[in-house]
């Protein structure tokens, strides 16, 4: 299929994330564009444009930075209208399989920067934060040249290129927990305090960071933004389906020949997307495969031709989530691989709610105690009530996600997890899925 390179066009450039060559490729021409225009209108192309976040959710992204209180022409503003407003830019990439944002990141930061100006000057806010992933020292230092180059390009600061518009951005590393990925519990740990999320509402839009409305939006999300601006709204839907468009870059990783980085449209499905990797490792076969990292329900070969947008994976009992495509052979084992990614959830969990600190922490017993082929029968149903007891009772989404790997798992794969138990409990097993009503026989 032809492909046009969008948000990774400049990966291949020389010295990519420096300004000079961004300035060269046509960058931060649409932050000038945006300048002569209205905070409205801009939000107002952008909703056009149907760009939804790229982090996960997958919600409108114009529709998220309308909701921000703004005053009314000719009152004097009151209550949450009358306080600043900030955004803030969720750089914490750090689910297992997700590598989209770390790569944008180093290979073009200006355009994470451009996009950050361009939102800040829509929504009317003067101070924006980029909170990178602690461990991501490297993208964190490259951000931090960039954002000092936009500074010294005027593109950054007071009066920006004569506008009257100031905006300051500043980059902050995090400590490195996966819950400060939930845009709550991100905001809490900007502010000083332990990374956990927060009850809404209300919402970060009426208070979010210092109590004040803000925006709080992924990489990916922000670095589409100049394209929308430079392109339009009817240009950016010529990619990928109505309610989902846009340019988006899928992180294929696991038994494939070229694991990495594709860019493709939004739609685009799962064996179109391993034919530009190279497919399966050779002389196996694909058995299951994450569409959206390890928080989503498991797809099958079945499920190769489904479009990867929003509402047609969710439509077919998953989640596109942050498109991180892991791909798994016939020599994996699935419930080896659901223990580990459990494993993750039970260490990240911030404690916060009991569904998620205990339950996570039970789930990896019980998948622990099966793989080393001590489990039994009852098991299986132990997996099941547990993920049942977390799923819609924790605080945030994390035990949701904890969740979905092994309800699928048991969906597609069950009989996977009965070939671990032992012969007498299959044995038992077998006689309980197996046995007969009265006269079912005559």
């Amino acid at each position: 299929m032809p492909l046009t390179p969008v948000l990774t066009s400049r990966f291949a450039e020389e010295r990519s994330w420096t300004i000079e060559t961004y300035e060269r490729t046509e960058g931060y021409a649409a932050w000038r564009t945006a300048l002569g225009m209205t905070p409205d209108e801009l939000v107002t192309l952008v909703k056009d444009s149907g760009l939804r976040g790229r982090g996960g959710a997958g919600f409108p992204t114009g529709m998220k930075w309308s909701f921000i209180p703004q005053p009314k022409p000719g009152e004097t503003p009151t209550g949450p209208a009358a306080k600043p407003k900030y955004l803030v830019v969720n750089a914490d990439e750090g689910e297992p399989g997700t590598c989209k944002d770390l790569p944008l990141m180093m290979a073009d930061p200006h355009s994470l920067v451009e996009g950050v100006a361009i939102a800040s000057y829509a929504i009317r806010c003067h101070y924006a934060v980029i909170y990178v992933r602690g461990e991501a020292v490297h993208a964190h230092r490259r951000l931090q040249a960039a954002v000092a180059e936009a500074y010294a390009a005027g593109h950054l600061g007071r009066d920006v290129h004569g506008s009257g518009y100031d905006l300051d951005v500043i980059v902050h590393a995090g400590a490195g927990a996966y819950i400060c990925g939930e845009e709550t519990a991100l905001l809490d740990s900007l502010e000083g305090r332990r990374g956990q999320p927060r009850l809404k509402p209300p919402f970060p839009a009426v208070a979010g960071l210092y109590g004040a409305p803000t925006v709080v939006n992924n990489v990916e999300t922000l670095a589409s933004v100049p394209f929308v601006v430079r392109g339009g709204s009817a240009w950016f839907k010529e990619f990928g389906p109505e309610k989902s468009p846009g340019p988006k870059i899928y992180s294929v990783s696991g038994r494939v020949v070229h694991p990495g980085q594709y860019e493709a449209p939004m739609g685009t499905t799962m064996r179109e997307l391993l034919a530009m990797a190279g497919g399966v490792r050779p002389g196996h076969e694909l058995k299951f495969w994450t569409p959206g990292g390890s928080s989503t329900p498991y797809f099958t070969a079945d499920h190769l031709d489904v479009p990867l947008d929003f509402d047609s994976v969710a439509a077919a009992g998953s989640m596109l989530g942050t498109t991180a495509l892991m791909v798994f052979d016939e020599t994996d084992s699935i419930v080896e691989a659901t223990l580990r990614f459990t494993e993750f959830y039970a260490h990240e969990s911030c404690g916060k709610c009991t569904p998620c600190r205990e339950g996570t922490y039970w789930l990896v017993q019980i998948l622990e105690r099966l793989v080393a082929g001590h489990g039994t029968a009852r098991d299986l149903d132990l997996l099941t009530d547990t993920c049942d007891n977390i799923l819609g009772r924790s605080f945030c989404a994390l035990g949701d996600g904890a969740t979905s790997c092994i309800a699928s798992s048991l969906k597609y794969f069950r009989d996977d997890y009965v070939a671990l138990l032992p012969a007498d409990e299959q044995g038992r097993l077998g006689r309980t899925l197996h046995l007969e009503p009265v006269g079912a026989m005559a």
